[in-house]
């Protein structure tokens, strides 16, 4: 299982970023920023009735920026869903659970971060 913990090691090993918590209203919610100053990533604890999920517990996701297409292919996968509190056709929400895969999750945060970098 991912968590939160192992999101910002990897950030913080592979780009110097650590998370910022500038919600007041949602102390866990973590922004990842680039130099620039550019959102990457963002880890929010979301209740599962709010992602379209069964139970009334909150989860913690990851939302990462994806090209539209990759972004709709994900989508139809389990744990993969339309981004929270993001643009749904830029970015994606991971659910963070036993289920969730390391490499990918980190493939796509790493493609995230190239991506604001671009722009």
């Amino acid at each position: 299982m991912v968590t939160r913990k192992d999101i910002f090691t990897y950030t913080e090993d592979n780009y110097g970023v650590t998370p910022e918590y500038t919600f007041s209203s949602y102390p866990k919610y973590a922004i990842l920023k680039n130099r620039q100053g550019k959102w990457f990533g963002l880890v929010m604890n979301v209740p599962k009735k709010k992602l379209g999920l069964t139970g009334k517990e909150e989860v913690d996701v990851l939302d990462v920026k994806v090209d539209p297409e990759l972004g709709s292919i994900l989508r139809s996968k389990p744990g993969y869903l339309p981004a929270y509190h993001m643009n749904k056709e830029h970015w994606l929400s991971i659910v963070l659970n036993q289920e969730t895969d390391a490499a990918t999750l980190f493939q796509l945060l790493d493609g995230s971060y190239q991506a604001v970098i671009k722009n």
